[in-house]
């Protein structure tokens, strides 16, 4: 699988460590998992049940939506991450995670998709931002209320990750591999938080 890691030349980057002194140099959100483990475990019991959990969207489609959302935002360790995950999940793989990423109206997603992401980036930008008419475009495109639900849930949760994750000045890997690798896990988020619970301090 490849990875593209360009990003707009005008993204502002920290240099140097995050704003906190944590137990492990870890990118992103694995090293905050491990500094505060009292918090990690709900956050990654919600990511489990919104990403994984039964759901009639593809376990694909929803990383999608944590993609997009991630790149509205700017959080590049998110948006690498979940465009991993979602590549892995989806048959178009990584074209497809730019494509909406780049040009959401011109993507080849289905109606239903588009109008689902349209309504995530609504929420990134507030969530009375989101429309009776967006709803509806998405009712029509054959949405039900449980994937209406879940996408302003799926676009909430991530605009948390994404400022908790910058909020601290995290730093976020330029390698294409370490993104690929930890798509690669098949356990779920439970599963990442023990993995990164378990590495040396």
């Amino acid at each position: 699988m490849t990875l593209s890691t360009t990003w707009p030349d005008n993204d502002e980057r920290r240099t140097g460590g995050p704003y906190i002194t944590l137990k492990s140099d870890e990118p992103g959100i694995r090293g905050l998992f491990r500094f505060r483990p009292e918090t990690a475990l709900p956050l990654n019991q919600l990511c489990d049940v919104l990403l994984r959990g039964e759901n009639s969207l593809s376990r694909g489609e929803r990383e999608l939506i944590a993609a997009y959302v991630s790149a509205l935002n700017r959080c590049r360790f998110c948006y690498f991450t979940h465009a991993a995950f979602a590549a892995l999940r989806l048959p178009e793989g990584m074209t497809l995670v730019e494509q909406v990423h780049t040009d959401l109206e011109a993507a080849p997603v289905s109606d239903k998709m588009r109008a689902l992401l349209e309504i995530a980036g609504a929420v990134q930008q507030g969530g009375r931002r989101v429309t009776a008419r967006q709803v509806a475009a998405a009712r029509e495109a054959g949405a039900t209320d449980l994937e209406i639900h879940d996408t302003v849930l799926i676009a909430a949760a991530f605009c948390m990750f994404n400022r908790y994750v910058d909020g601290l000045g995290t730093a976020a890997s330029d390698d294409p591999d370490h993104y690929a690798e930890r798509a690669q896990l098949t356990g779920g988020y439970l599963a990442v938080l023990a993995d990164a619970q378990l590495q040396p301090a």
